[in-house]
This record gives C-alpha cells, structure tokens and sequence, in this order.
C-alpha cells in the first residue's frame, strides 16, 4: 500500500481539479452523452470519500451547455501518487499527486460493493447517498477477481468472481432507473428468466435523485443472443428455431408477469387511450415525413422506398383507424435479441434501461407489450442479414418468415390475453405499426452511421407496403 496522501481532503481536491481538465477529459470518454455539443462548463456538484487510503471520491459531475441544459455524469475518482496511477491517464495531477478514473482499476468496486453489503448512508450537505443489499451479495465483497466487462457507451461494468456484476451508470437521470425498477419487480417476483437483483446504490438530493448502479447476478455459462444467432442460423437453422420458440414463451412469460400486480401504480395494468395511439401514429408520420424528405435519389438500395413516404403514411393512417384494445403495461423497452442470454437453463432477459437516448420519464411509459414483440421481430431481420455482412454465410431463405411464425405462435400461447387487443387482425395491426415505428427508427440510425444496412430497415418498410 502506498503513503497516505497527507494533509490532502476530498474537498481540496475538489477545488484543485482544473474545470477546463476536467471537461476534456470527459468530453473524450465513450459514456460521454452529448459529443456534438460544446460544454460550456462543467463542475463537481457532489462528491464523498469512500476511502482514505488509497484515497477513493465518488463525484456526481454537471454539464452545461450554452442551451442553458446540463447533464449529469457519475464518476468514481482515485487520487494516489503520479508514479502509481495506471497507465499515467490522470485527469488532473500535482507533484505530490494525480486524480484519474478510479474504474480504471476495476477492483476498486469493491468498495462501492462493500458499501451495498453493509446497507450504508453518508449525508452531505446538499443530500444523501445510500446503498441497498438484496441478497446473495454478501461475498462478492471479498472478490478474489475483479474485471471489466465488455466496452459499454453509457455504463461501466464490474464483474466480480464470475459471481456478481456491477453496472455502474455513468449518464445519470433524475428519477429511478428502469434497470432497478423492473429487476426489483421481477426479483421480487422470483421471475425466473433474469440475473437476479442483488442490491443498488442511489443518490437523493434537494436538485435531484438518480439511481447510480445496481448488482445482479453474473451468467458464466451464457453465450448472447445475437451471438448464438450468428452461430446458428446458417449452420443449424431448426435448432435455432426451436429455441426462438422457448424465446416467444419466456417473453410473454415476463410481459405476464410484469402486468401481474394491480395494487403498484407504477406496474398495473392500464387500459390504453385513442389518444395515446394518435400520439403514437403522428409521432411515427413525423418522423416518416422527416426522414422521407431527405433521402437521396441515386442510392439503389433506398430504390423500393424512394417517393414513396406518402403511401407509407397513408398505410400508416389507415392502420390508426383501426383502432386499438388490450392493455398497456411497463416493458422492456428496448428489446431485441442482444438483451438475451442463453443458458443450460434456458433464456434470460437482461437490460432494463429501456432506449438510453430517450428521456428517463418516456423510457418509464406503460405501452403495449407488442412494442417488444415488434422489436425482436425486427432483431430476426437484422440477424439474417448479419450473417452474410458479417461473417460471408448465408440464411436460409425463409428463415426471417419462420421465425416470425415460431416466435409469435410461442408468444400468443402463453401471453396473458387481456393484454392483447382483441382479435387477431387488431393484434396484428397494432404489432405493424409498431413494426413500421422501429424500422423507421432503423433506417434514420443506418443512414447516418451505417449506409450499407439500409437494405434491412428498407425491406421492413416494404412489408408494410405490401401487407394487407
């Protein structure tokens, strides 16, 4: 262990780290929201020692920008003597001393760990930060090994003993985080289809609450969704199948479950408004007049979609007329085949967050669980194209249409009805527009990061064109 850091408190480094370091530094990190935008300044707005010695603050972090909006960011910070920060990556340092990401190091967790197990409360001045324990986290606490896990835009994650990980959310929002809402709820619940929640961290002051970072259980054995979907469905087309059919059970299993309390206001099941499919149908008819504008004319692969941003509306319109019934109930949100895992046991559904770029209230809606089923009918799409792009193999021909089959048969079998509109032609009405929503999402998304794509979303859209 290294000398203590003497005379040195947490508020003097506070006070040292440069504003105009500080903001360079993390307008460069990955977790960085806002990179088209120019900070226009940036401050520590809360902060606490977690440790003395080696000297561990954590720091909630403000953005602002000349709109007159900000963002906050949560950053963990490890101050020690230049010479043993790790690869010299400090955001600010003296002679004496350097500040850099504490996460660098993953096992300085631990302590953020060890703070959940032991259920701790520090009060500052403008508020209070807790630390909650669920259970089975107590010995993730004396973790041997202690690692990153992957390269996340938003979070970091810290997986202890192939036991316990740690998300640690970087972009924070004021409000409960969906990740911690919905793994309570289903814990609680004994839902067997997830990583169990194990404990959360959270921070409420008199500006604001957010949740800072949750522990659930780590799946050693599991292999991803969308990666099993690479290995498969060239190679053993039926396999796959067969357990996309497990997938439509277990979704409907959790969408079930998730509309299962009608005493919790913030899960009961409600019974959907004309108003909230108009809102829905205009959003997506703006978001098609936008897009439609501006595609280009000299690009074959926009060729069967191009001047035709009106029919796509008018199909659109048409749809709305219909109608709709069933019930409108919290969701995954963002749901596709890379947020599963699959297991000895079976499928596991991870990542509750719901789309990180929407806003925490919206992400937060109750809607129709077919907003899901619409966004894993789309993963299929995507997954039979990426075998060719990605690897040079190919699918069989038929595959996206018996996997729709496989899924939606297994879904519509096991799904509470009364959360369904009535009727098949209602339920697959309903699950078009949705369908049309996150192609068009799609398309926007292919069009400005990855044109050679586009023929994915494209052929999504046409099938709405075509469809009765």
């Amino acid at each position: 262990m290294s000398e203590p850091l003497q005379g040195i408190t947490a508020e003097e480094i506070r006070r040292c780290v440069d504003e105009e370091e500080l903001r360079d530094w993390v307008q460069q990190q990955r977790w960085y929201a806002s990179k088209a935008r120019t900070v226009a300044g940036i401050e520590i707005v809360e902060s606490i020692t977690l440790r003395e010695d080696p000297m561990l603050v954590l720091t909630l972090v403000e953005t602002r920008f000349g709109t007159g909006i900000h963002e906050l960011y949560q950053l963990p910070l490890a101050i020690r003597p230049p010479s043993e920060i790790p690869r010299g990556d400090s955001i600010a340092h003296t002679d004496d001393w350097a500040v850099y990401d504490a996460l660098a190091e993953p096992e300085q967790a631990v302590e953020l760990l060890r703070r959940i197990v032991g259920t701790d409360e520090i009060e500052t001045d403008e508020g209070r930060f807790s630390f909650y324990p669920f259970e089975g986290v107590e010995t993730a606490a004396q973790a041997s090994h202690v690692r990153l896990m992957g390269v996340e835009q938003s979070n970091s994650s810290i997986v202890f003993d192939d036991e316990i990980v740690l998300k640690v959310f970087r972009k924070l929002e004021p409000g409960v985080n969906p990740e911690l809402e919905m793994l309570r709820f289903l814990t609680y619940r004994q839902f067997p289809n997830i990583a169990p929640l194990h404990g959360w961290y959270e921070y409420e002051g008199q500006a604001f609450a957010a949740t800072l970072g949750v522990a659930q259980a780590f799946l050693p054995e599991a292999i991803g969704g969308w990666e099993l979907a690479l290995d498969e469905i060239a190679t053993a087309p039926d396999t796959f199948l067969d357990r996309l059919g497990s997938l439509g059970t277990v979704t409907a299993q959790l969408h079930t479950s998730l509309a299962s309390d009608a005493s919790d206001p913030a899960f009961s099941p409600e019974e959907p408004s004309q108003e909230a499919l108009s809102l829905l149908t205009a959003t997506v008819d703006e978001d098609i007049e936008r897009l439609f504008l501006r595609l280009p004319d000299d690009d074959p692969n926009l060729a069967p979609i191009v001047g035709r941003g009106q029919d796509v509306r008018e199909r659109l319109a048409a749809r709305a007329q219909i109608g709709v019934t069933g019930r409108v109930i919290r969701t995954h949100g963002d749901y596709h085949l890379g947020q599963t895992l699959h297991t000895p046991k079976g499928w596991v559904i991870l990542d509750f967050e719901g789309e990180p770029a929407r806003p925490l209230p919206e992400r937060r809606q109750k809607r129709s669980p077919l907003r899901d089923v619409a966004g894993m009918l789309r993963s299929f799409a995507y997954a039979a194209s990426a075998i060719e792009i990605q690897r040079g193999q190919s699918a069989p021909p038929d595959f996206e249409e018996r996997a729709r089959e496989q899924f939606l048969g297994c879904y519509f079998a096991a799904v509470d009805p009364t959360l369904m509109p009535g009727g098949e032609a209602a339920i697959r009405n309903l699950l078009s527009i949705y369908e049309l929503e996150k192609a068009i999402y799609e398309l926007r998304y292919e069009l400005n990061n990855r044109p050679d794509w586009t023929p994915i979303p494209v052929a999504g859209i046409v099938r709405l064109l075509e469809s009765a």
